[in-house]
C-alpha cells in the first residue's frame, strides 16, 4: 500500500530532496517488502483479512501486491487472503448473525428471503461480485445471514473476485508501463460494466416478481 501511494502521489523525488539519507522509493520499498521472504506474501494474506473487518480500500493493496510480487503471485495471495477474509465473515456472521436475525425478523419473511437464496442466490451473489460498486464484505455478511451453503459461497467468491483480481493485479504490475488514458479506459470499462451487470439483475428480478404475481 506503501509502494502504491508513492506511486499515485510521487512524492518520492521530494523525500530523497529534504531526508536524502533515507533513499526513500518504490525499488528501495518493494525490495524491503520482497526482502521478508516468506512474510512478505503472510502479511499481504493477512491485511487481505483483516479488510474483511476493518474498512480500508483493498483495491490499493491488490495494486501493490502487483507492484511487489508480479502479475501471478500477486493474484495468487491476494485471491486466497480475499477468500479466507471471505470465510472468516460469513462463518462468523453464520454463528451470531443469523439468530440475532431471526429473533428481531418476522419468521415468515425470514423464509421468503431463504426460499428466494435457493431459487436464485448463487447467480444473485456471483453477480455480485463482478460489480466492484458493491461492498465485498458486505455481500460475505449478507449471505451468511442465509441459508447460502458453504459450497454456494465458495464458488461464486471464487469465480466472482477472479476476474477483477487479475485486472487489479496486472495494473500493479504495469504501473509504470501503459500510459494515463490506458487506465482511464480500463477506469470506464469496469464501471460500465459494473452498471451493466446491475442493469441486468433489476431486470431479472422485475421478471421473477412478474412471475410470482
Amino acid at each position: 500500500m506503501a509502494a502504491l501511494c508513492f506511486s499515485f502521489v510521487d512524492i518520492c523525488p521530494l523525500i530523497e530532496t529534504i531526508l536524502p539519507s533515507l533513499k526513500i522509493n518504490k525499488t528501495t520499498i518493494i525490495n524491503l517488502i520482497r526482502s521478508f521472504d516468506a512474510w512478505g506474501p503472510l502479511g499481504a494474506i493477512g491485511l487481505m483479512i483483516i479488510h474483511s473487518f476493518v474498512p480500508f480500500p483493498a483495491e490499493f493493496l491488490t495494486i501493490a501486491n502487483g507492484m511487489v510480487f508480479g502479475p501471478f503471485w500477486g493474484v495468487v495471495i491476494t485471491w486466497v487472503g480475499a477468500m479466507l477474509g471471505a470465510y472468516a465473515s460469513f462463518g462468523l456472521t453464520r454463528l451470531y448473525g443469523r439468530p440475532f436475525v431471526a429473533k428481531n425478523v418476522n419468521p415468515s419473511q425470514l423464509e421468503k428471503l431463504d426460499r428466494w437464496i435457493q431459487h436464485q442466490g448463487a447467480l444473485t451473489l456471483l453477480l455480485s461480485r463482478f460489480i466492484p460498486l458493491i461492498s465485498f464484505n458486505l455481500i460475505n455478511y449478507g449471505a451468511g445471514m442465509t441459508k447460502t451453503t458453504w459450497w454456494t459461497f465458495t464458488w461464486t467468491t471464487g469465480i466472482g473476485i477472479l476476474p477483477i483480481t487479475i485486472v487489479m493485479v496486472t495494473m500493479g504490475n504495469n504501473f509504470n508501463i501503459l500510459p494515463w488514458w490506458a487506465w482511464l479506459l480500463l477506469l470506464t470499462v469496469i464501471i460500465g460494466t459494473s452498471y451493466g451487470i446491475r442493469s441486468l439483475r433489476k431486470i431479472s428480478g422485475k421478471r421473477g416478481r412478474i412471475k410470482s404475481t
